[in-house]
């Protein structure tokens, strides 16, 4: 590990003075919980009897609150429905002090919603509310007017694509270009399959099935050593070129991050988990820890040793998860022991 507690401690105190805007698709995460004591005589699938469900934020929403635990300060920008969902997942941002005066709440559109039926920590099925609405001309004008106002304020800015239709072209054209103006980070989770210009990002955290099928390139299999796994190393320099972005991290699970900057070779990090249980929502705590660091004045190494450790501790806990900067450093701690 190459940063110190110190170091981290420091950067974790420069969190509260940093504000990030999360542009996405924002998302309601649904949990229902039981125990399975028989199958269903109807068809061959187990009967979970419900002992209690919750709500939280999901998609770009998560990525908010992840940098609300971590002591950053967060506010969104995307679409929400006027419908219960999107009232309850409004209600549940502003409880969390995360800023969401740029979330465009729209008539007729049905917020995104993703339930998971878990038991015995066990996920048994997840059922997608998924329903695009397409904007019209007149939301996409007012929605780009609310982000040219966010973006003044913001010390750094997440890109949180899902490819359910937040993400578009003059959104990002908006984003990268008052970035550039301001000198502020930018990080991009990319979604495969949807294509957008999106070259001047600082920073991509894809992970590797994201990595292989936006570069083009078949994946011919996990190998013992990533940072000597040539074609995990040719898709990420594809998507370098692909982003003209100066770094890039691809998650690798189990196996933790290979980090590629511009200028230097690849450098495989393990990952900093103890137990794993739930891998939902590591990505958006990799992104967001690893854009607020950078806005905190952190530089690439740092920022990916901050991420990859509050990943290890997301990944110990059951659904869609956050870390505090209590817990990381005493991640840190136990790792070094």
């Amino acid at each position: 590990m190459s940063i110190s507690q110190k170091r981290a401690a420091a950067l974790l105190r420069r969190f509260r003075r940093r504000r990030v805007l999360i542009v996405g698709d924002l998302m309601l995460d649904r949990y229902v919980y039981g125990t399975v004591e028989r199958i269903s005589p109807e068809a061959p699938v187990p009967v979970v009897k419900v002992l209690r469900e919750t709500s939280m934020p999901g998609g770009a929403s998560n990525v908010a609150c992840n940098i609300r635990a971590l002591g950053g300060q967060a506010a969104i920008a995307g679409m929400l429905g006027k419908d219960a969902a999107g009232v309850e997942l409004r209600w549940l941002l502003e409880h969390t002090d995360v800023d969401v005066e740029c979330a465009l709440m729209l008539a007729g559109a049905r917020t995104i919603v993703k339930e998971r039926i878990i038991a015995e920590r066990q996920q048994v099925v997840r059922v997608d509310f998924d329903h695009l609405t397409a904007w019209t001309s007149r939301q996409s004008e007012k929605f780009l007017v609310m982000l040219a106002i966010a973006l003044r304020e913001a010390d750094g800015v997440i890109i949180e694509d899902y490819g359910k239709g937040a993400v578009t072209q003059p959104v990002v054209d908006l984003v990268l270009a008052t970035a550039a103006k301001r000198g502020i980070p930018v990080g991009l989770d990319p979604k495969a399959g949807h294509e957008v210009n999106l070259q001047g990002i600082t920073i991509a955290t894809p992970n590797r099935h994201e990595a292989f099928a936006i570069a083009g390139l078949p994946d011919p299999g996990i190998r013992e050593n990533p940072a000597a796994d040539k074609a995990l190393r040719r898709a990420g320099e594809i998507l370098m070129e692909k982003w003209a972005a100066p770094h890039l991290i691809i998650t690798l699970g189990a196996q933790g991050m290979l980090l590629m900057g511009r200028g230097r070779p690849p450098r495989h990090v393990p990952t900093r988990a103890r137990e794993v249980f739930d891998v939902s929502g590591a990505g958006d705590t990799v992104i967001a820890a690893c854009v607020t660091a950078l806005a905190a004045g952190a530089d690439f190494l740092e920022s990916a040793e901050l991420a990859n450790i509050a990943a290890g501790v997301v990944v110990a806990k059951l659904g869609t998860a956050s870390c505090t900067p209590e817990e990381l450093l005493a991640h840190m701690r136990n790792v070094r022991r």
